[in-house]
């Protein structure tokens, strides 16, 4: 099952949190308040990321270490707990396997070798290791900060690695939590919309579980996982993959290497997108169809990153021309020879609550009665787990061992030299979201002009001004932006958000190198290079091309 382990309540109760690569303030701001809660009840605050964000405006120590270092810092922090003996054996022997191996990787991440490669002094790792493993209840969330790298997948191992050698999961109170980007990140996962599970995270390898699925369907379903977003990407580049349906995202100005994907968007033989909007991407599709707002124009269900499934309800009808999700795809299915009828939403949830046990005991009357239920629940006698893995401590054990990982450190895949010298590193502000399609057409007070973060001693060092416009270079292309001095950046390090692709196409400048277990693209570690402009350029420059500002 892949979701947070905790609830939101443990939050508050907790003895100790850390936010890891993750800026809730302004990406989370309803989980925060959980956090803040948290702190007003006594727990120690840490964050550990490159940027001293408004998040750690609260903390009670912020790690500031150098852009994907996470795995050196984590597992000298494992190193130093082992040496203290602070580990807990008990339960190591009892629900974790892997242990000796894991000890004999850490071994070389002494405090020191983490200091030179992450940038955060021995004696601060020192301290938050002895925090994490002495706090009675202790919990780890982080984001994107963690997983937009090119070895996302072993950053999060490297996290539960910690847990698994203090026994901070598995109990009230002690968690490990994946904080999701949207309000429903996490069903979209739960339904299967990930290359290798089907709905409720059951493998589609596996015979027996794919087979109650085609029973019900009455369809055979393809026996190997499919691909994941940046596999799509790479099958088009080789004539593999000629068709794409896009619902409800903007790949032509989200993805990496924003040029490369544009390119291999042009290129497919058909492209249709499914929108609220007409994004970037719907405007190179050869069809658009008009959705629903989901949020207040359709009914169904969305899960919250605790796992919590609540229902949406339909507050107002779509204006004409638009369609509810369910209605276009039903529609589409029809005209394809599949007359899949007039579901409603709830009919379809019962479907779910069929073929996946750990949404069984989830009837819509129970969630409205209950304002949500926290997945498993298995029967409308269950109450839904409040957190996972309690198992881990049950005597005798039930279920299989927890496995330790054995990850290595790697630094960023665009490295940093004379000519690409600063690391820009992306992410969101308070008051906007991802491309902007659902909030930049709308004012807020929060909200300056795009502009490239810069610390003041690099200003200076760069001899640039505030407000200046600067081309801004990576490997791939170049963008004009103006210069925005920024207190809490370090030297060296630079910021940028993707929100306003039509004023600074953040990702042409981003690499498109990713995780191969998890298809994530590096966006959060690119090499740039800030250039002075002779004079007030009458054109704008992106990428490698001359743009007249028509798109």
């Amino acid at each position: 099952m892949g979701g947070g382990t905790s609830s939101y309540r443990e939050i508050e109760e907790t003895d100790l949190v850390i936010l890891w690569g993750s800026n809730a303030r302004e990406t989370h701001p309803i989980f925060f308040h959980h956090v803040l809660k948290g702190v007003r009840n006594g727990a120690k605050l840490y964050v550990v990321d490159p940027r001293r964000t408004s998040s750690a405006q609260w903390a009670d120590i912020w790690l500031g270490l150098d852009v994907g270092a996470d795995i050196a810092l984590a597992n000298a922090m494992g190193r130093e707990i082992i040496a203290s003996g602070l580990e807990n054996r008990a339960f190591i022997e009892h629900a974790t396997s892997g242990f000796e191996e894991y000890r004999a990787c850490v071994e070389r991440y002494s405090l020191d070798y983490a200091e030179r490669e992450t940038g955060v002094p021995a004696a601060v790792i020192r301290d938050l290791a002895h925090a994490f493993a002495q706090a009675g209840r202790a919990q780890i969330c982080w984001t994107l900060g963690i997983t937009e790298h090119h070895n996302a997948v072993d950053n999060v191992l490297a996290l539960l690695n910690l847990a698994l050698l203090t026994g901070h999961v598995g109990r009230y109170g002690s968690g490990l939590n994946p904080l999701r980007g949207q309000n429903n990140v996490q069903g979209g996962g739960d339904m299967g919309a990930i290359p290798d599970r089907l709905p409720g995270f059951q493998h589609v390898e596996n015979d027996e579980l794919r087979s109650r699925f085609e029973q019900a369907w009455g369809v055979k379903i393809p026996s190997k996982r499919g691909l994941h977003l940046s596999g799509m990407f790479e099958a088009m580049e080789h004539g593999d993959f000629t068709a794409l349906y896009v619902i409800g995202e903007n790949p032509a100005q989200s993805e990496a290497d924003q040029q490369r994907a544009m390119k291999l968007l042009k290129g497919l033989e058909v492209l249709v997108v499914q929108d609220i909007f007409l994004t970037a991407t719907g405007e190179m599709a050869d069809v658009v169809l008009p959705a629903a707002a989901g949020w207040c124009e359709s009914e169904g269900t969305v899960t919250s990153s605790e796992r919590r499934v609540q229902r949406v309800r339909r507050a107002l009808h779509p204006p004409p021309g638009a369609r509810d999700d369910i209605e276009v795809l039903c529609e589409l299915a029809r005209r394809l020879g599949h007359d899949w009828g007039q579901p409603s939403a709830e009919d379809l949830w019962n479907e779910v609550r069929r073929l996946s046990p750990m949404h069984a005991g989830m009837s819509y009357p129970r969630l409205e009665a209950l304002g949500g239920i926290q997945w498993p629940c298995y029967d409308e006698s269950h109450p839904g787990e409040l957190y996972l893995h309690g198992r881990l401590w049950q005597t005798p054990l039930v279920g299989p061992k927890a496995p330790f990982s054995v990850v290595e450190f790697e630094p960023p895949v665009d490295s940093l030299d004379e000519q690409y010298p600063i690391r820009l590193t992306t992410g969101r502000r308070l008051d906007s979201f991802n491309t902007g399609v659902q909030t930049a057409g709308y004012r807020s007070p929060l909200r300056r002009r795009e502009a490239l973060d810069l610390s003041p001693e690099d200003g200076k060092r760069y001899g640039v001004a505030e407000g200046e416009t600067v081309r801004v270079s990576s490997r791939r292309g170049s963008v004009l932006v103006p210069i925005r001095y920024d207190s809490s950046l370090r030297p060296g390090l630079a910021f940028l958000t993707p929100h306003f692709p039509e004023e600074v196409a953040t990702n042409f400048l981003t690499i498109d190198a990713t995780d191969p277990k998890s298809g994530t693209a590096e966006f959060k570690a690119t090499a740039i290079r800030i250039d002075k402009l002779e004079s007030e350029p009458g054109l704008e420059m992106i990428g490698t091309e001359m743009n007249t500002g028509e798109r």
